[in-house]
């Protein structure tokens, strides 16, 4: 909920503006006689389509739903199956199918091919199951999809900018078939999940976020866009492959890549100037370097950054709580991130951020102090106290780190020092992994945290769950069952030799994006700014009750993804008026959390009538 001051606010917001920015795509259905009981009232949706041209479109087919008027005035009767059946039927046939299928790819491929023929009953299947179906469309399955995409492929969805598109971007994006795009998801292929450079594979990523921003979010399916920019790939095993699909070269690089991605932002935001750009899935540093140009031009943000720092942030912040202390003590905590890329930094960043806004430290120099990283070759440390390999060159350290990383440098440790022995001298109460290395939480590691804290708090992070740094399972027979424990993808609970359930936690960005997406949308900021990711996982960390904390529940379950989104998105939207970013203009005596709320897309088959002048 709003607080009181900031209901005054929008309040008096409200009265100085006039209509909302919200809109309307039907028709009251009395308006052209198909109805005249208020009480009994649809919308209706007009198209310019009939025939078989109705059935083979995803975002209007209603399969076997069609009622018998809308077969004579589409002309689709004899089309399809006599038999009218509601979606609640649709919904069992599907499942049931869905459920006969063994591997987890096998459903992938299923529930792909059901949002191609028909959105409205995907999105209603993922919602209803969300639990179940969103380790399915996204991680732990979207990885192997990533990888399999190439052999996998059966039907184009998105746009795929490549390097022999060069010049010709402005124009592309007019072959994009709908008008108003409100999100678009966005990669390079270069870091895909743990799994490195999969090039124009990458695709399934951009696509498996949508489908959360709308079944979570309540974006409208027509108006998202799935991108890749394919600017070739390193993978030697995809460059070898003949079924490949994308550009077969090198990948650019250097002043030719950031010309290739300025073109194309310059040709979508001349397109949809108020569509948010979510970069996803860009590998370091050009990660922090797009952000960077872009985040004070356009509506973007970085999800690995800045969306899965929030999310994170709000684990640590509710782990807090879980172990009796408050959130305002976030200073106190000593975090070790094994993990320097633009995940790791991105994440450490937040957490400084929420740090200084806590008011408990006198700079970002002492927040800093808090937190120790490590990256392939160990601790950011001190290279004339290095007692490392001989071998390894140390008076070139500080040169390969760029200037985020040298923040987190410790001039009175040793560089490079290994996990294990970094341990042992900082004794932390947090250990984030951001590698996409399994095993990289050793035994000796935890064990050794376990020693000096009652509940250590554990966040293997990486994906899919392949990747990640331990498991579930390692974590709590490690620590006799007392880690607070969170993962990128889902692990199971785990039940302990005496009989103890050790509760996981999946501290996944899907909790973070669909609400932020949501309240930027709704909002129309201009921008994305670094106070809506704080208030993104404050709000998170408030939604866990004080029965769940003490079990180690730090998140709603993902069946309450939609309504996580709702509160982030409110207080999110709350925020960018606050910052007067929002463009949108309240009504008078509008509520923002019902604008909001009345904004999300439900997935329900609404009438089709047939205009020969709608678009």
């Amino acid at each position: 909920m709003l607080s009181a001051r900031n209901m005054s606010r929008l309040s008096n917001l409200a009265k100085q503006g006039c209509q909302f920015g919200r809109r309307h795509y039907g028709l009251p259905a009395s308006a052209i006689g198909l109805g005249t009981d208020p009480r009994k009232d649809k919308t209706v949706q007009l198209t310019p389509l009939r025939g078989v041209n109705i059935i083979h479109d995803p975002l209007l087919s209603k399969g076997t739903a069609f009622s018998i008027a809308e077969r004579e005035r589409l002309s689709i009767r004899g089309l399809v199956p006599p038999r009218c059946q509601e979606m609640d039927k649709q919904l069992l046939r599907i499942k049931r199918n869905l459920d006969a299928l063994e591997t987890p790819l096998s459903k992938f491929v299923f529930l792909s091919a059901l949002q191609d023929r028909n959105e409205i009953l995907f999105y209603k299947l993922l919602i209803n199951y969300l639990d179940e179906l969103s380790g399915i469309i996204y991680t732990p399955t979207v990885g192997e999809a990533c990888l399999m995409s190439h052999s996998i492929y059966r039907r184009s969805r998105g746009m795929y900018f490549s390097s022999q598109d060069r010049g010709a971007m402005s124009a592309m994006v007019h072959n994009w078939p709908h008008d108003e795009v409100d999100v678009i998801v966005v990669t390079d292929g270069s870091r895909v999940l743990g799994l490195g450079d999969l090039g124009a594979n990458g695709m399934q990523i951009p696509i498996g976020k949508l489908s959360l921003y709308v079944a979570a979010g309540g974006i409208r399916p027509r108006s998202v866009l799935p991108v890749v920019l394919d600017v070739g790939t390193n993978n030697e095993s995809l460059l070898n492959d003949p079924l490949y699909l994308g550009m077969g070269h090198p990948r650019l690089d250097g002043d030719e890549y950031y010309t290739f991605v300025d073109e194309w932002v310059t040709a979508v935001h001349s397109r949809w100037p108020n569509a948010l750009i979510q970069f996803e899935d860009f590998k370091y540093p050009h990660a922090y370097n797009l952000l960077n140009k872009y985040r004070d031009k356009i509506t973007c943000f970085n999800d690995d950054i800045q969306s899965t720092s929030a999310i994170t942030l709000a684990g640590i912040l509710a782990s807090l709580k879980a172990r009796g202390r408050s959130q305002q003590d976030l200073n106190e905590e000593r975090i070790i991130c094994v993990g320097a890329g633009s995940a790791g930094v991105g994440v450490c960043e937040g957490i400084v951020d929420a740090m200084v806004a806590q008011g408990k430290v006198k700079s970002r120099e002492e927040a800093y102090s808090r937190i120790w990283m490590l990256d392939q070759h160990g601790l950011l440390g001190n290279p004339a106290l290095s007692t490392a390999d001989p071998l390894l060159p140390t008076d070139t350290r500080n040169e390969e780190l760029d200037e985020r990383q040298r923040c987190y440098v410790k001039s009175d440790l040793s560089d490079r020092l290994s996990l294990e022995d970094l341990v042992e001298q900082v004794k932390p109460t947090v250990i984030l992994g951001l590698t996409g290395v399994p095993g990289v939480f050793t035994e000796k590691a935890i064990r050794t945290m376990a020693k000096y804290q009652e509940k250590p708090i554990v966040f293997p992070l990486s994906n899919p769950d392949t990747r990640a740094e331990c498991t579930a399972e390692e974590a709590f027979k490690w620590t006799d069952g007392r880690a607070i424990f969170a993962s990128g993808s889902p692990f199971a609970d785990v039940t302990m030799p005496d009989g103890k359930v050790c509760r996981t936690n999946q501290c996944n960005n899907s909790y973070s994006f669909p609400g932020l997406g949501l309240g930027i949308t709704v909002s129309r900021a201009r921008t994305v700014t670094p106070n809506m990711f704080l208030e993104t996982a404050n709000t998170i960390a408030d939604l866990a009750s004080p029965e769940q904390l003490k079990e180690g529940i730090l998140f709603p379950g993902v069946t309450h993804l939609r309504e996580v989104a709702l509160a982030v998105g409110t207080r999110v939207c709350e925020v960018a008026y606050e910052e007067n970013v929002a463009t949108a203009l309240l009504q008078e005596g509008e509520i923002l959390s019902d604008v909001v709320q009345s904004s999300m897309f439900v997935p329900e088959y609404i009438p089709l009538v047939h205009s020969p002048n709608a678009h």
